[in-house]
């Protein structure tokens, strides 16, 4: 049996390293709600952090409908676009406990990959995802480093 990993370049776009260099990337976090229809809400390198090619830790606002869907469900699905390729990582999650004296409060969960896939045409290429410009990039990358290192405690 094959345990699901997300590839290298994921891996690597999801390391907690280099913020300053990924700041632009923006990814797809899909739940389901409690009516069952599609929910997507946009997370940043800020919001996620890859321990390995196997297992994520994430860091969501409190409140947001989107965390509320994590906790009710223990499901989510990433959507990213990157290297020209789409790749979509369907997780199953452990909400965590509040981190005591957190800078930034989050909801946190530990994300296990429960499958992952990659996705390309041979007849186009995928140019670009979906990509910001920050309004404050200093505070908004201090801020990002702050919560990737908490996620990694």
């Amino acid at each position: 049996m094959q345990i699901p990993r997300i590839g290298k370049e994921l891996f690597m776009l999801l390391d907690g390293k280099t913020l300053e260099n990924k700041q632009h990337e923006a990814m797809m976090l899909l739940t389901i709600t409690e009516d069952q229809w599609p929910h997507i809400a946009m997370i940043s390198v800020g919001e996620i952090v890859a321990l390995d090619e196997g297992n994520l830790r994430l860091a969501l606002w409190p409140g947001t409908t989107t965390t509320g869907n994590m906790i009710r469900t223990g499901k989510a699905t990433l959507a990213v676009f990157i290297g020209g390729k789409a790749h979509y990582v369907r997780l199953s999650l452990q909400h965590l406990p509040m981190l005591p004296g957190a800078k930034h409060v989050r909801e946190r969960f530990a994300a296990q990959v429960f499958k992952a896939r990659e996705d390309s045409a041979q007849y186009a290429d995928i140019v670009t995802g979906v990509t910001v410009r920050l309004k404050e990039p200093e505070a908004v990358l201090n801020r990002w480093r702050e919560t990737v290192a908490e996620l990694l405690m």
